[in-house]
């Protein structure tokens, strides 16, 4: 299965969409509509992986943006957080995050990674309880 996830998500238009966002992230363009818009491609095409997790995690990814004009969820930590309350604010950013958005659509270009799918399911945590 996870040779089918690489390849399906080595597919030209995903990664050039990812690509796309990154490259207008960098030049400090963050246009929710237009991301939104290339989210909501990115979601069509890896709807053939199959995955819940990279299906949801892209739903809500946009969805959070329409909805918050910006993304506030932070990177997930690598240690695991004892207490729900404290894992819940550590994920949560005060303003908009570049660099957690931008971490968050890598995680979308190599998902053959066990650790990039367990990110992928903290962001889904992360946006289900902002």
């Amino acid at each position: 299965m996870q040779s089918i996830l690489l390849r399906i998500m080595e597919n030209r238009q995903a990664l050039k969409l990812i690509e796309k966002i990154q490259k207008e992230l960098f030049k400090d363009n963050f246009e929710v509509s237009e991301i939104v818009t290339d989210l909501k491609k990115l979601r069509e095409i890896t709807l053939e992986l199959n995955n819940p997790v990279v299906t949801k995690a892209l739903r809500l990814a946009y969805e959070h943006l329409e909805n918050n004009n910006g993304f506030f969820i932070g990177i997930p930590d690598d240690e695991p957080i004892d207490s729900k309350d404290a894992e819940l604010e550590a994920n949560i950013s005060e303003e908009n995050n570049i660099e957690s958005f931008n971490y968050f659509l890598s995680l979308l270009t190599d998902l053959d990674k066990k650790n990039n799918l367990l990110d992928l399911k903290e962001y889904n945590k992360a946006f289900l309880s902002f």
